[in-house]
């Protein structure tokens, strides 16, 4: 079996939980992986906190990668151009090489250039000062990761786990996935978007929260749920109901209840040979040709492709 190398690139500020997310989920995936770290000249790195690192690679290591992730720094740090060392480093890195940013490591690819004409997102915080510093980009602040083939892109802090694990997913299955998500205590897939982490306000203690009836949702997805159905278990009128579960998941309850819909298809899809109508009516799409219709607004691909993608992997 052929082990993946992913070189992860520490520049001077970053952070260090950020750092050590690729050697700590992919590192989890059965031997699949080879995490190596480099810097852009080889020498320690500089983090925000109060240590440095000391890396055994030096930017040479680039030139061997089959995926290169670029670790977020400290936005104090952040400019709209690269220093020189660093274009030379990314230089080093192979045509069609699958590139990965944590955080505000985004504004690194984007001040290369790689990025215009392209999808991505970053760390909330930063997006109005990332608008307004590469407007070619396509950004968009309220998912957790952004996969826009080779370049892929996501938000802050732990969402450098959200797309460890879908590179994971992507590469080798859902089940190597989810073992890998078990293993280090993290949900496999995390719903909703950045907006549910966006400053709010505290809502009144004692008031009613959704996480009961989204968890009832999920074990009825099958059926043809209502906004009226949703409400009515959480005991709240639709208008308080829809605002509420908007505060605490950042999307309305029917496009919530699409994305699960549209997961549960993908695992069908992969983990089962059950019919496209017959994985249709198990999560709650009328027809065939609506969960193709949604499947491919979601990821861009039809079921079939995206099952003969991961029949492989299975």
């Amino acid at each position: 079996m052929r082990r993946e190398r992913v070189v992860v690139l520490a520049l001077d500020g970053v952070y260090p939980f950020e750092l050590g997310i690729p050697s700590r989920i992919l590192g989890a995936a059965d031997g699949r992986y080879e995490v190596l770290t480099c810097s852009v000249d080889g020498r320690p790195v500089r983090t925000n906190a109060d240590f440095g690192v000391t890396v055994e690679h030096g930017p040479e290591a680039l030139a061997t990668a089959d995926t290169v992730v670029i670790a977020p720094v400290a936005p104090d740090r952040i400019t709209g151009e690269v220093p020189g060392d660093v274009l030379a480093a990314l230089a080093l890195i192979r045509p069609g090489t699958r590139i990965v940013s944590i955080c505000t490591g985004a504004f690194v690819l984007a001040a290369a250039g790689l990025l215009d004409g392209r999808r991505a997102t970053t760390h909330w915080q930063v997006a109005d000062r990332f608008r307004r510093m590469f407007p070619r980009v396509d950004l968009d602040p309220d998912v957790l990761f952004v996969d826009d083939h080779p370049f892929l892109t996501s938000a802050g802090a732990a969402s450098g786990v959200d797309i460890c694990l879908h590179l994971v997913r992507k590469d080798h299955g859902s089940r190597l996935a989810n073992s890998v998500a078990r293993r280090c205590v993290v949900p496999p897939f995390r719903d909703g978007g950045q907006a549910q982490y966006i400053e709010q306000p505290v809502p009144e203690q004692g008031a009613a929260r959704t996480a009961a009836t989204r968890a009832w949702a999920l074990e009825h997805l099958g059926e043809p749920l209502t906004l009226a159905d949703l409400s009515g278990h959480a005991r709240m009128s639709q208008r308080t109901f829809a605002r509420r579960f908007h505060d605490e998941v950042g999307l309305s309850p029917g496009r919530w209840l699409i994305q699960q819909r549209v997961a549960r298809a993908r695992h069908l899809l992969e983990s089962s040979d059950l019919t496209v109508d017959q994985i249709a009516g198990r999560v709650g799409f009328a027809t065939g040709a609506s969960l193709r219709q949604h499947l491919n607004a979601a990821i861009g691909v039809s079921p079939q492709a995206y099952r003969r993608t991961f029949q492989t992997a299975r």
